[in-house]
């Protein structure tokens, strides 16, 4: 293995070592092929029961109301003040006027 992945993990959790496992390109890529393999049988097995289009609209109505409701909720978590950045931000409300290119207009 390389230096990103080290062959001797006795020091780390067991949470890390299954890190390790899915950082190899090996197992990379035998991951990509399962997913392909379960997207083909998911796509097959479509075709072996009845529809009802009613319920999907239903179901898409509910789970994007859901969706919006669980984002406003999100929002009051992870807002941040205006000032969070402070005096350094880009996008601060206050610009030095020795540093602004203001154009004349002829109005």
């Amino acid at each position: 293995m390389d230096k990103n992945h080290p062959e001797d993990t006795s020091g780390y959790s067991p949470l890390a070592k299954l890190f390790v496992w899915f950082a190899t390109p090996a197992n990379a890529n035998k991951i990509f092929a399962a997913l392909i393999a379960l997207c083909l049988l998911l796509f097959l097995s479509d075709f072996t029961y009845k529809k009802y289009g009613h319920f999907y609209g239903a179901y898409g109505f509910i789970m994007f109301t859901a969706l919006i409701l669980a984002a406003k909720t999100l929002r009051l978590f992870i807002k941040r003040d205006e000032a969070y950045y402070g005096e350094k931000s880009v996008d601060r409300e206050e610009y030095p006027a020795d540093q602004l290119e203001m154009g004349q207009h002829n109005d």
